[in-house]
Order: C-alpha cells, then sequence, then structure tokens
C-alpha cells in the first residue's frame, strides 16, 4: 500500500458543489468566491440569470467581481471590457469595430436549486455526475435551516467529524453524558455509511434536543431504539436521525465542504438541516429559537475541534492520527480513493492514478 497523507488530497472538482446562499446574489450583482484557490465570479443579471465565470479579466487578468452587471452582461471595472454568460468577449470600448475581439474567459456550469447556487468546478462533463436531491427540503412536513460557516480546516476533517459518532463526550456541556454504540457499517462504491444508537447515563436534554429526540411513538414502526445514519456518498455527507418507534427521520441534515484556498486547509461548510414539524400547527415556530441555540452549541464545539485538528496536523507537518474505528478508517479510505492531487508548491504531488492504486477496487485498504 502507498503511504498517502489524507490531508495533504484535494478534493475532486468533477461535481456539483454550492457556493453562495442564493439570497446572497442580488439581482445586478456580482461576489467574488473561490474554490481550491481559483477565483470564480457568480453573477445575477438584472432579469435573474445567474451564471459563473472565472474570476479575472482577460485583458489585465483584475478580478470581475470588481466590475459591473450589464443588462444580461458583466463589465470589468478596470476598461470596461464585457463578457457575456459563457465567458465570450463581446465588447471592448475602445476597440475599432473592424478588429477582432480578444478571447474570453472559462465559464463555469451553474444552477440555482435548493436556495443555493451550484458550480461545477471541474472542467469535464457535468451531465455524467448526479445533481444532489434533497427530498426533505421539498417536503412540506420539514422546516429548513440553512447553515453556512468559514471553517479553517482541510475537509477531510469534517468528514471524520460528523461520521464519528464516538466524539459525543465533546458536547457533554450541551447533552451530558451519552454512551454511543455502532449498530452497523457498509461500503458500496462511494458511499460508507454507518447506523448508530444512543444511550443517554446522565445529564438533562435542553429542550431543542427533546424536541429533536423525543417524538411520539408510530404503531408497528419496526425499530424500538433511537437511530442515527451518516453517510458519505462522495463528496456529500448526510444525517438523518429517528427516535424510537419513529418511520420518518425526525433530522434530515445535508452537508458539503468546499475548499476555498489552493492548500485546501479552509472550506466553506453548507448545509440544510431539515426538522420534521410537530403536528400540532405553528408549534415548530414556537421551538425554532431552541433548536437553533442547541444546533449552534454543537456546530460551535465541532468548529472548535476540527480547527484544532488542523492546527496539531500543521504543527507535525503531517497527518500522525492513529485511527481505530473501522468506520473512520473505511471513510479515510474513500477520501483517498476519490481524491486528486493538490497542485501547490510545497505539498505532496501523487498522480490520482496513482492514489487510486493505494487501494483495492472496495475502496478499504489493501
Amino acid at each position: 500500500m502507498i503511504d498517502v497523507d489524507i490531508r495533504k488530497i484535494g478534493i475532486d472538482p468533477e461535481f456539483w458543489y454550492p457556493f453562495a446562499r442564493a439570497s446572497e446574489l442580488r439581482r445586478g450583482q456580482i461576489i467574488g468566491t473561490s474554490f481550491a484557490g481559483a477565483p470564480i465570479a457568480l453573477v445575477r443579471t438584472g432579469k435573474g440569470r445567474v451564471f459563473a465565470l472565472e474570476d479575472r479579466c482577460a485583458h489585465r487578468q483584475v478580478p470581475l467581481h470588481a466590475g459591473v452587471v450589464s443588462g444580461e452582461c458583466i463589465q470589468c471595472g478596470y476598461h470596461g471590457w464585457m463578457y457575456d454568460a459563457a465567458g465570450r468577449c463581446i465588447n471592448v470600448p475602445y476597440l475599432d469595430s473592424a478588429r477582432s475581439l480578444p478571447n474570453g474567459v472559462h465559464a463555469y456550469p451553474c444552477r440555482e436549486a435548493h436556495g443555493l447556487i451550484f458550480v461545477y468546478p471541474g472542467r469535464g462533463d457535468p451531465a455524467r455526475v448526479t445533481f444532489p436531491e434533497l427530498p426533505s427540503h421539498e417536503n412540506g412536513h420539514y422546516r429548513t435551516r440553512y447553515l453556512d460557516r468559514s471553517v479553517a480546516c482541510h475537509y477531510s476533517f469534517m468528514h471524520e467529524n460528523l461520521m464519528d459518532m464516538n466524539h459525543q463526550f465533546l458536547h457533554r456541556r450541551l447533552m451530558g453524558k451519552i454512551r454511543t454504540r455502532l449498530l452497523a457499517q457498509r461500503c458500496s462504491g462511494d458511499c460508507v455509511e454507518a447506523d448508530y444508537t444512543f444511550v443517554r447515563a446522565a445529564g438533562r436534554r435542553s429542550l431543542g434536543e427533546r424536541f429533536m429526540i423525543e417524538r411520539k411513538r408510530t404503531r408497528d414502526s419496526g425499530h424500538t431504539h433511537n437511530r442515527m445514519t451518516i453517510a458519505t456518498a462522495y463528496p456529500y455527507q448526510t444525517l438523518r436521525y429517528w427516535p424510537a418507534g419513529s418511520t420518518e427521520p425526525a433530522l434530515d441534515l445535508w452537508n458539503v465542504y468546499v475548499p476555498t484556498d489552493a492548500e485546501q486547509r479552509r472550506n466553506r461548510t453548507f448545509g440544510l438541516m431539515m426538522v420534521r414539524r410537530p403536528g400540532f400547527p405553528g408549534l415548530i415556530h414556537l421551538l425554532w429559537p431552541f433548536i437553533t441555540r442547541f444546533t449552534d452549541g454543537i456546530f460551535a464545539d465541532d468548529r472548535w475541534i476540527v480547527e484544532e485538528e488542523q492546527r496539531a496536523f500543521d504543527r507535525q507537518g503531517r497527518d500522525e492520527n492513529q485511527e481505530v474505528s473501522p468506520v473512520i478508517l473505511a471513510l479515510r479510505a474513500l477520501l483517498v480513493k476519490r481524491g486528486v492531487p493538490i497542485r501547490h508548491p510545497g505539498l505532496i504531488q501523487m498522480p490520482q492514478a496513482a492514489l487510486r492504486m493505494a487501494y483495492d477496487h472496495d475502496g478499504l485498504p489493501g
């Protein structure tokens, strides 16, 4: 087996990733974003159309997000060069009409869905990958909370943190003493999945936690224990929680971690947290502040600890973790198998084929 440092593996760009909340980008506005150090400009025209271009003008390489929206196009803020949604340069104000126009910039496939703006940052065919589907978000029985945070760590720490439910000790201030038991583990293709159940050993539930965990038992539901299923279906991650006796998840969380810097030491985490509404009309709105407060506390703990993990890695210069969980070992194998080299000076460069040769066909260490 080839010794591969997971923290020096880049995320595969050949997928749809969210780059902004739809509400962030108003009509006639441009915002600058980035994917693994590659600058991208998101544009919403006066008619509401959204598109994404390389965030540079072909003329002097200055950022296009410093320009202006002009009709259904964008103008560079320096000399007024104009680009359409396909990245073509369609006008240079001072160029003689008899002369041909310069080359344009790269346009990225872009879609608006689920209240987010998605971009395909790869150079392949976006039709070959499945666009994320979020059925609970479309289901009126759920209320959605949007999550959007910048976290100073490699995206692999985020995957491991959510997948490893043995870290509940971290949340003892909010949740008391919780004992976690792994029920099952599944690996198939580009997916690692784990089922957990929990037992409270000590401490009280907050109102927000109590609402999400305690639900009315459903007759003939088929299970008598709480069950949480966490999956990384590369590159997305989900968490679904069923209280004992429930046929529908009380919590359905979808997360994705978008690297922003070239070294991929920082990510923008997007998530949709979908909470099932109780039977009593309007009760979800009364409880929402308590749910928000509880989950904010959980997210704050997790953010602090993964950034501590990144700081430890930066001090050591390599991944020295001694992992024992079979679920996390399988997850790490998947992230390396699907990862790509980080093209940045000072980091290990390894062809993607070599990365994948390090793992056998089922994604487990060879």
